[in-house]
């Protein structure tokens, strides 16, 4: 059983349902946490209709997605801020592959991506009710620091130095964000 990750377009058929199915999980627990609801249908749509994702094509973002033995399982996102920096968002992985170490995977190519994008730190930003993003960013050595933006539902910020990109990996193989 392997993880295999790669860039994608950010509207490729696979990035469409990962982003449905990571907006659909968040917003819904946000909705049932707040207040006592799932997220209503119409909202859902306007909302992924308006956050598309194409902040995440090059030549300033890269949208990565996972593959577990080849199905797609999983999403990370890249987008530059400045010319040092750039935000980790849309880490998802699909419920029932989750332990599997496919989050890890994705962010370590997302740190790639965004060193590859010039980026000498990665900055994030969650919910309080996001606990096991919160655990998996600490472990992964980020640090939780002051906001980096506005977004009203962002509640704790993180921020990560990055080192110096490194060269691709040995051709044929889905270097440089590929992982087995």
């Amino acid at each position: 059983m392997t993880w295999t990750i790669t860039p994608e377009p950010y509207d490729s058929p696979a990035a469409e349902a990962l982003w449905r199915a990571y907006y659909t999980e968040v917003s819904d627990r946000w909705y049932l946490l707040h207040e006592g609801r799932r997220t209503d249908p119409a909202e859902l749509e306007r909302e992924i209709a308006a956050h598309t994702g194409a902040d995440l094509a090059p030549p300033t973002g890269r949208l990565l997605v996972a593959r577990y033995n080849g199905t797609p399982a999983g999403s990370a996102g890249v987008r530059l801020l400045d010319a040092d920096t750039a935000e980790l968002t849309r880490v998802f992985v699909l419920p029932g592959l989750r332990g599997l170490k496919g989050a890890v995977h994705l962010v370590s190519a997302a740190e790639l991506a965004a060193r590859l994008l010039g980026a000498r730190r990665i900055v994030l930003d969650t919910r309080s009710d996001l606990v096991e993003a919160r655990a998996l960013y600490a472990r992964l050595g980020y640090t939780e620091t002051g906001p980096h933006n506005d977004d009203v539902h962002a509640e704790h910020w993180f921020r990560k130095e990055l080192g110096r990109a490194e060269p691709a990996g040995p051709p044929g193989r889905d270097c440089p964000v590929g992982h087995s």
